[in-house]
């Protein structure tokens, strides 16, 4: 095998090699959707909080491995759209219905089902990811909403209240930070981040029974997170619209 065609074949195992990372969300789903069930949701919170770090570091490698250019006919972002609504949407929702955070019967089969619906929507629009970096509307950070729900114990109303408010803000065209690749304040996000994955990674080590103090106190990031997103949406030029690619023909 000659020096080009080897670099080829290293290139498209690659670039292979990061759609499966990616689709590795999909099984840590399955093993927290298991965990859910047996009542374990330690163990829940921790697969998806790998999962989450797949989904943080998975667009890096997938612009290293040029996925895109490698594999023009495999659309990465759709795998990644898919892993994410069961990863962030769906488990954590599950978790909060079965974990009795949500009422129970059919209000709560209701409040559940409209984090489901709002992200099945937001998940399709064409701008839920702008040009510029930006995510359009509540990003769907249901596992995080999830987590801090279940660590604080705020009562049940409280709950429903946060989630019927966040499904709202969904479809709200407010700009959000996309923290990998916003430039502005990229080292303060990227230290606050990091300091919030260890806080998260304590509270989950405390798991039944985390700190609640340092959960409030973890808490100054996802606030710096959505402060440094209002700013960004009121002084940051207008976003630059997708060009429609379809030419009125159905495909099937």
């Amino acid at each position: 095998m000659n020096d080009a065609a080897g670099s080829t074949r290293r290139a498209w195992l690659a670039a292979w090699g990061v759609h499966l990372y990616t689709a590795s969300g999909a099984v840590l789903a399955l093993l927290a959707l298991e965990a859910i069930g047996r009542d374990a949701y330690a163990a829940a919170f921790a697969w998806m909080a790998v999962a989450m770090f797949i989904d943080c570091t998975d667009g890096t490698l997938a612009r290293r491995a040029r996925v895109k250019e490698v594999l023009p006919h495999f659309d990465g972002s759709k795998l990644d759209d898919m892993v994410d609504y069961l990863d962030y949407v769906l488990v954590p929702i599950v978790l909060l219905y079965r974990a009795g955070l949500l009422p129970g019967g059919l209000a709560g089969l209701i409040v559940a089902a409209l984090p489901l619906l709002a992200s099945a929507y937001g998940f399709c629009e064409s701008e839920a990811k702008t040009l510029d970096h930006f995510f359009t509307g509540f990003p769907s950070y249901w596992n995080v909403v999830a987590f801090y729900l279940y660590v604080l114990g705020w009562p049940v109303w409280a709950n429903t209240l946060v989630l019927v408010g966040l499904s709202v803000l969904v479809f709200v065209p407010v700009r959000y930070l996309y923290p990998s690749r916003t430039a502005t304040a990229r080292g303060v996000t990227y230290v606050g981040g990091a300091l919030w994955g260890v806080s998260v990674f304590i509270l989950l080590a405390q798991l039944p029974t985390p700190s609640r103090t340092l959960a409030r106190l973890s808490l100054l990031f996802p606030a710096y997170y959505m402060a440094l997103s209002l700013w960004l949406h009121w002084h940051a030029p207008p976003s630059p619209r997708r060009v429609p690619t379809h030419t009125g023909e159905v495909k099937r």
